[in-house]
């Protein structure tokens, strides 16, 4: 009789031990949020409602430019109308939106030293000027703060088509508050207080027939 209690014994034991294998396997195998791959500001969202647009045809080449759109020669125009051709996918304005929301991802990540978010969102010339850039701060006990006053306001001033590629230029104008602090927390330059208006001359580029639907930044400089 204990024989036979000791094997149910047994029994109990080993179910108890398969279940807490069991849930420990499911703890440590469910991501969380932080697991996820970062999303790109220019990714395509699937729209929730609404009517889907058609694609546009290659016989359609006429485009409805968006006033954020300030084309500055109709070669400009023409290579719009052949990135549209190209990729029947790319609406200005989700273009816009995605450049708007890299602008602020990429001077946010600048400032707080973040190589990690910069990386997949720079070209390889420009992401060895930004860690350049950050070695010089390092080196000199530098750190840089800045602070976006809302959102900037983008607009298309160049497009131009090299081979497969399609480049656009966007001028970005932001209201910014910019200091930089030495190694003991001193402000070296600028001022909190004071509110500057900039202005951002950025460069994208993207293989248009590509699948992958992300621009990167290929070039950067300061605007009038």
């Amino acid at each position: 009789m204990s024989e036979g209690l000791q094997f149910i014994d047994l029994i109990f034991y080993a179910m108890i031990a398969v279940f807490l294998v069991l849930r420990l396997r499911s703890v440590l195998g469910r991501r969380n949020g932080e697991e996820r791959r970062r999303r790109s500001p220019f990714d395509r969202a699937e729209r929730q409602d609404g009517p889907k647009e058609e694609p546009k045809h290659e016989a359609d080449n006429v485009i409805d430019l968006p006033s954020r759109t300030i084309l500055s020669s109709a070669a400009a125009e023409a290579a719009l109308v052949r990135v549209q051709i190209a990729d029947q996918h790319f609406n200005i304005n989700e273009f816009l939106h995605g450049a708007q929301s890299a602008f602020e991802i990429i001077i946010g990540a600048f400032a707080r030293e973040e190589k990690d978010v910069l990386r997949p969102l720079l070209s390889d010339a420009v992401f060895d000027n930004f860690c350049r850039a950050l070695k010089t701060r390092a080196e000199a006990g530098e750190s840089v703060e800045t602070q976006l006053l809302g959102p900037p306001t983008v607009e298309i001033t160049d497009v131009k088509v090299q081979g497969r590629v399609a480049f656009v230029v966007v001028r970005f104008l932001s209201e910014q508050v910019n200091i930089v602090r030495d190694r003991d927390g001193r402000v070296i330059e600028g001022d909190p207080n004071l509110v500057n208006r900039v202005v951002d001359v950025w460069t994208f580029a993207r293989e248009m027939q590509s699948s992958d639907p992300n621009w990167t930044l290929v070039e950067t400089r300061s605007g009038d």
